[in-house]
C-alpha cells in the first residue's frame, strides 16, 4: 500500500503517555500512513517498549538534539505526499488523519491544516482553558487564521497536517529562541501560506505541567511577543510607517520596546485608563481612544490582553472603518 501521510513524533522521555499516542495514530480510521518516532535522547525505556508487531512503525533515533532537529530527522526518512505532527502525551482521534487528508485534498489552496481539539488533564481544568479552546476551535477559515495570527498561535502543534511541498519551502521547523512552532507558522504566514482547519473536534490535546511550554524558558510570555514584533516588523507592517500602540500598560510597553529593536517607527499610545491618558510612556504621548478618529494611514497595533475586552474594541474600530488585518491587529 502507498504511504500517503507520514506522521512525525518527535519524544524524550515520552513515559506512561507515549504508547497510547502511538496507538491512536495506528488505530486510525485512514492506513495509509507510516509513524515515524524519532527517540530525541530519551532517558526512559518508553520508545524502546513499544510494540513491533505493526510495519507502519518506525523508529530512529535524533543524531541531532532538540524537538526541531527530532522532527526534521523524521522528515528526511518520510515517504508520504502529507506530513503529520504527533506529540508523546497526546491523543488523535481516529478520524483525525482522514479529515484532514480529506480537507487538504479538496482545498488545494490551503497548505497547512490544523484541527479542532479538546483540551483534557488529569486535573480540573480552569476556566482560561475553557476560552482558550473556544478561541482555537473558532479560528478556522484562513481568512481568521490570518486575522488572529498574532495573538496566539490558531493551529495546535501537534495537529498539523503539511503538504510536504510547503513543509521543504519552510525548511521544516528551526531553532530561533522562541517557540518553534508559533515561528514556523509565523514564517508560513509570511511566505503567503494559507491555513484552516475542519470544523471537527479530532484532537484530544494534553495538558499536563511537564509539558514544555510549562518548564522551557523559550516558551515564556517575552519570547513569544519578541516572535510577534520580529514578524510583524518585517512582513505586516512593512512601510506602513508609524504606527500607534493601544494599551500603555506594560504589555504596551514590551510591544513598543520589541517593536523599536526592530526598527519600527512608533507614534504614540492610545488608552482608556484615565490616570495614563495626557502622560507619556517611552518618552511619547498618551492619547484617548478618540484620538484614533483624528487619524488616517495609521496602523494600530492592539496590545490589550484583558478576557473579554477584543469584542469591544472591535466594535469601536468598526464605527471609525478600521478593518482589521488592514489597519490594526491583536497581538495580545
Amino acid at each position: 500500500m502507498e504511504t500517503l501521510v507520514s506522521v512525525i513524533l518527535p519524544v524524550r522521555n515520552g513515559g506512561d503517555f507515549l504508547k497510547a499516542a502511538v496507538e491512536s495514530i495506528l488505530g486510525q480510521s485512514f492506513t495509509a500512513l507510516e509513524l515515524i518516532v524519532v527517540d530525541d535522547h530519551s532517558d526512559d525505556p518508553a520508545v524502546r517498549d513499544l510494540p513491533a508487531s505493526d510495519s507502519r512503525l518506525i523508529r530512529l533515533e535524533n543524531p541531532g538534539r532538540g524537538v526541531s532537529s527530532a522532527f526534521n530527522h523524521g522528515l528526511e526518512h518520510a515517504t508520504g505526499r502529507y506530513i503529520a505532527r504527533m506529540d508523546a502525551d497526546d491523543i488523535s482521534l481516529p478520524g483525525r488523519i482522514q479529515r484532514q487528508y480529506q480537507y487538504l485534498e479538496a482545498n488545494p489552496d490551503i497548505d497547512i491544516s490544523g484541527a479542532c481539539v479538546e483540551i483534557f488533564s488529569a486535573q480540573e481544568l480552569g476556566g482560561g482553558n475553557a476560552r482558550y479552546q473556544a478561541w482555537l476551535n473558532t479560528c478556522r477559515s484562513p481568512q481568521q487564521i490570518s486575522r488572529e495570527l498574532f495573538i496566539e498561535s490558531p493551529i495546535p502543534n501537534p495537529t498539523a497536517m503539511f503538504r510536504i511541498e510547503a513543509l521543504r519551502r519552510l525548511g521544516g521547523y528551526q531553532d530561533p529562541g522562541w517557540p518553534e512552532d508559533y515561528d514556523l507558522f509565523l514564517r508560513a504566514d509570511a511566505l503567503g501560506m494559507r491555513m484552516g482547519k475542519p470544523q471537527e473536534i479530532l484532537f484530544r490535546w494534553r495538558e499536563h505541567p511537564a509539558r514544555l511550554t510549562h518548564s522551557d524558558p523559550r516558551y515564556g510570555r517575552e519570547k513569544f511577543q519578541q516572535a510577534k514584533a520580529c514578524y510583524l516588523s518585517r512582513h505586516r507592517l512593512g512601510d506602513k510607517g508609524p504606527v500607534l500602540i493601544w494599551g500603555a500598560g506594560p504589555g504596551g510597553r514590551l510591544m513598543h520596546d520589541l517593536l523599536r529593536e526592530q526598527g519600527t517607527p512608533i507614534m504614540g499610545f492610545l488608552e482608556v485608563h484615565p490616570r495614563r491618558i495626557g502622560g507619556q510612556k517611552r518618552g511619547l504621548p498618551v492619547w484617548p481612544i478618540g484620538k484614533l478618529g483624528q487619524m488616517t494611514g495609521v496602523f494600530t497595533v492592539v496590545a490589550v490582553g484583558s478576557a473579554g475586552v477584543r469584542p469591544e474594541i472591535r466594535e469601536f474600530m468598526r464605527g471609525h472603518d478600521r478593518i482589521e488585518g488592514k489597519h490594526y491587529l491583536f497581538v495580545v
